[in-house]
């Protein structure tokens, strides 16, 4: 009975030195506040500043992709060869307003998909504040009505983009022609 006892002491005392242990090297690692102190070049005027990488500029450009189609009956068609407009509001680096301007895109694809850029050269002295993407023009004789659907006659707004490439690139549509008016009954 009292190697058994003793079995359990032996376990119970290193069982606790364990944890003691891993108690004091978890104390240590560093990852506490205790001595942390922010270093003076990363604070300027009150708030923290982002380090940059060297070579790194922030892309001024911007794109605007979409969907273009043709609805035939309940049927949508990728609209080959439509064009969307993208008409901006924008700051010049004096303060004053610009009227609005457009760019427009490529003629879309076979699968109806549309890309707008505009040049940067254009941007070096404008910040834009607001943009807005429009159906353009439909190639299609027997589809030619736009639909607001998705803003496309009123404007769809540019709300959020992601970086690709050096672009801000923002997602609008699907848009829509549709080849007459809605038929009655259904």
């Amino acid at each position: 009975m009292e190697a058994i006892a003793t079995k359990s002491y032996v376990f119970v005392v290193l069982l606790l030195s364990m944890i003691a242990m891993l108690g004091s090297v978890s104390a240590h690692t560093g990852y506490g506040v205790e001595g942390y102190f922010p270093s003076k070049e990363t604070k300027e005027q009150g708030k923290p500043v982002i380090p940059k990488e060297e070579g790194y500029e922030h892309p001024k450009n911007l794109a605007v992709q979409g969907l273009i189609y043709c609805k035939s009956g309940s049927k949508l068609i990728p609209l080959k060869g439509a064009i969307a407009r993208v008409s901006c509001l924008a700051v010049h680096k004096n303060g004053q307003e610009s009227a609005p301007f457009s760019f427009l895109s490529c003629p879309a694809d076979k699968n109806g998909y549309f890309l707008a850029k505009i040049s940067p050269s254009k941007l070096h002295l404008w910040k834009l504040t607001e943009c807005k993407a429009f159906l353009e023009n439909s190639p299609w004789g027997h589809c030619r009505l736009p639909e607001d659907t998705n803003g496309g006659i009123t404007g769809a707004r540019l709300t959020s983009s992601r970086l690709l490439k050096g672009y801000h690139l923002s997602s609008v549509g699907p848009f829509i022609y549709t080849s007459g008016p809605p038929q009655e009954g259904y």
